[in-house]
C-alpha cells in the first residue's frame, strides 16, 4: 500500500512548493521520498516538479502538463482534452510521496470532479498550506471543513508569511487543528544559499517534533 502526503494549498501561489521541498528536507533522513505533480498547468512560466528536484534533491516524477495559468478543468478545455481520474494514477515506483495539488481543494478537473476527489483516489492525509495574514482564518477553516466533510484525514495545518500568533491560535482552536509551523517567504530562492537556508529552516522550524512521520510511514 503506497504512503504519501498530500499538499493542498487555501489559495494558488499560497507556497505549496516551497512547501513540498522543505517536506523532503526536513525528513529525507528518516523516509526516502518521492515528489509527483499530478497536474500543472501554465507550463509556459511554471514547472513545480524541476523546482522541487533544484530545492530539494529529491526523485520527482511529472503527471499531466497543460498550458495556460488556469483551473485545470479549463487548461484542458482549453487543449481540447478532459481531465480524468482515471489519468491521475500514482506512479509504480517505491517509496513515500510528496504529492502536490494544483490550487485548492475544491478546484474542478472536469465537470464532475475536483481535486478533493483525486484526494480520495490516492487517500493520503492532506496538509493544509495557509497565509499568515489578513483573510486566513476563514480561507483555512473552510478548506479544513471541506476536506472533513469528505472523509479524509486532515494531517495539519503550515502557515507562510509573517508570523501571526493570534490568526495561528484561531485556526487551531475553532478549527481543531495543529498547526505544525509558520514559514516564512523564501521568495527569492535562486542558488545554493538561498536552498541552504530552505534546508535549515525545515530541519529545525518545520514540525519540530515530527508529527508529520506518523503519516508518512
Amino acid at each position: 500500500m503506497p504512503r504519501g502526503l498530500f499538499v493542498t494549498g487555501t489559495d494558488t501561489n499560497v507556497g505549496k512548493t516551497v512547501v513540498c521541498a522543505a517536506l523532503v528536507h526536513r525528513y529525507h533522513s528518516a523516509i526516502p521520498l518521492r515528489y509527483w505533480k499530478p497536474i500543472q498547468t501554465g507550463i509556459e512560466q511554471d514547472d513545480d516538479a524541476s523546482e522541487v528536484r533544484r530545492l530539494a534533491g529529491c526523485e520527482v516524477a511529472t503527471g499531466i502538463r497543460l498550458p495556460s495559468p488556469v483551473s485545470p478543468h479549463l487548461a484542458a478545455k482549453w487543449s481540447g482534452q478532459v481531465l480524468r481520474l482515471d489519468d491521475l494514477k500514482l506512479p509504480s515506483l517505491p517509496g513515500t510521496w510528496i504529492v502536490e495539488g494544483a490550487g485548492g481543494a475544491l478546484v474542478p478537473l472536469n465537470e464532475t470532479e475536483l481535486i478533493a476527489d483525486l484526494m480520495r483516489s490516492l487517500g493520503f492525509p492532506v496538509l493544509v498550506v495557509a497565509r499568515s495574514g489578513l483573510g486566513t482564518i476563514n480561507h483555512t477553516l473552510l478548506t479544513v471543513e471541506a476536506l472533513r466533510v469528505r472523509g479524509l484525514c486532515v494531517a495539519g495545518v503550515l502557515m507562510v508569511g509573517d508570523p501571526n500568533s493570534d490568526n495561528r491560535e484561531a485556526i487551531e482552536h475553532y478549527g481543531r487543528i495543529q498547526v505544525l509551523g509558520e514559514m516564512p517567504h523564501f521568495e527569492s530562492i535562486d542558488g545554493a544559499l538561498d536552498v541552504a537556508r530552505l534546508a535549515q529552516w525545515a530541519n529545525t522550524e518545520f514540525d519540530p517534533l515530527g508529527r508529520l512521520l506518523e503519516f508518512l510511514r
